[in-house]
C-alpha cells in the first residue's frame, strides 16, 4: 500500500510538472507574439500618409538663403544663413513629428523675420498661383513666400523620425493625423509672423470660384492671420475676390463666406472694401486665357 502510494504520488506530481511546463510555453510564446505584434504596431505607427521630408533639404535651405540675401534682399546680408540652417534643424530633427508646436520655431523666426514696408502684405486663400503671378508683376506686394522665412520653406517637406532617429525621409505626418506637425506648426507660425509685420493697406486675395467658400473657418488666413492683424496699424484691408477665368462665380462681395470674412474686420475694427474681379488682375488671368468669354 505504501508503495502504491508512493507511485500515485509521482504520477500526479509529474503531471503537474508537465502542465505547468506547457503553461510556461504557452506563456513564453504568448509574450512573444504580443511583442512581435507590439513591434508590428509601432513600425505602422511611423508609416505616415504624407511625403517624406525633401531631399536635400539642408542644401535647398542653405542656397535659397544665400540666394535671398545676395540677390533677391540684400539689405538682409548680415543674416547668417548658417545659423538659420541649424535652428530649423533643430526644431524637428531627432524629434517626434506630432509634437512639434508652433512655437518651436522662435529661434528660427527672430533669425528671418524683417519688416515689410506698410502697403505691400498681401494675403490669400485658393489663389497661389494668380497671387504670386500677380505679385511679381507688380513689385509694390508681397506675399508671406516672399518673406525671407517663407521663402526658405515654400514647397518643402521635412519631419523627424517618432523615436529619434534623425530625419524622415520616408514620410511625414499630414494635420488629419496630428495637428502639430513639423509643416503645419511652422506655417501657422510664420503666418503669425507675417500678419503681425502689416500695416497700412493690406489686400486679399480669395477664389469667388471655388467650392466649399471663397472665405475658409479652418484656413490659416482665417484662423491665425486674421486674428494677428493689428488695427492699430491697418488702415484698410482691400479684399479682391477673383473667379476663376474658366471657372464659376460662386460668390462675391457681400454674399456666403465673404459676410463672415466682413464681420470679422468689423469686430477688430479695421477697415475694409471689397472688389469682384478686380481690373489689373482680372487683366494677368486674359494673358494667359485669351479666349475666355469673360476677356473678350
Amino acid at each position: 500500500m505504501k508503495t502504491c502510494g508512493r507511485h500515485s504520488y509521482w504520477q500526479q506530481t509529474s503531471v503537474v510538472r508537465q502542465v505547468a511546463f506547457t503553461l510556461l510555453v504557452f506563456l513564453i510564446n504568448l509574450l512573444s507574439a504580443h511583442t512581435d505584434n507590439s513591434s508590428d504596431i509601432a513600425k505602422l505607427q511611423t508609416e505616415w500618409h504624407g511625403p517624406g521630408t525633401t531631399l536635400d533639404l539642408k542644401e535647398i535651405i542653405l542656397g535659397r538663403c544665400y540666394n535671398y540675401i545676395r540677390t533677391i534682399n540684400p539689405a538682409l546680408n548680415y543674416v547668417n544663413c548658417t545659423n538659420v540652417w541649424e535652428a530649423f534643424q533643430n526644431v524637428f530633427v531627432n524629434k517626434d513629428p506630432c509634437d512639434i508646436k508652433k512655437e518651436d520655431y522662435s529661434d528660427f523666426m527672430e533669425l528671418t523675420r524683417h519688416p515689410i514696408p506698410c502697403g505691400m502684405s498681401v494675403f490669400w486663400s485658393k489663389t497661389n498661383k494668380l497671387v504670386h503671378d500677380y505679385a511679381r508683376v507688380i513689385a509694390h506686394y508681397m506675399t508671406l513666400e516672399q518673406t525671407l522665412y517663407g521663402y526658405l520653406a515654400d514647397k518643402l517637406k521635412w519631419c523627424g523620425k517618432i523615436h529619434g532617429e534623425g530625419i524622415d525621409y520616408k514620410s511625414c505626418p499630414t494635420r488629419k493625423q496630428c495637428s502639430n506637425n513639423p509643416l503645419s506648426s511652422f506655417w501657422s507660425q510664420a503666418s503669425k509672423t507675417f500678419a503681425g509685420e502689416a500695416c497700412g493697406n493690406v489686400t486679399l486675395m480669395l477664389n469667388g470660384s471655388v467650392g466649399g467658400g471663397a472665405f475658409r473657418e479652418d484656413s490659416l488666413l482665417a484662423t491665425v492671420e486674421i486674428p494677428n492683424l493689428n488695427k492699430d496699424n491697418v488702415t484698410l484691408v482691400q479684399i479682391w475676390v477673383m473667379d476663376d477665368v474658366t471657372g464659376i462665380d460662386r460668390e462675391s462681395c457681400g454674399q456666403g463666406s465673404i459676410v463672415r470674412l466682413e464681420s470679422l474686420l468689423k469686430e477688430k475694427q479695421i477697415p475694409y472694401s471689397c472688389m469682384d474681379n478686380y481690373r489689373p488682375v482680372h487683366f494677368l488671368q486674359c494673358a494667359e486665357h485669351p479666349d475666355s468669354p469673360s476677356c473678350k
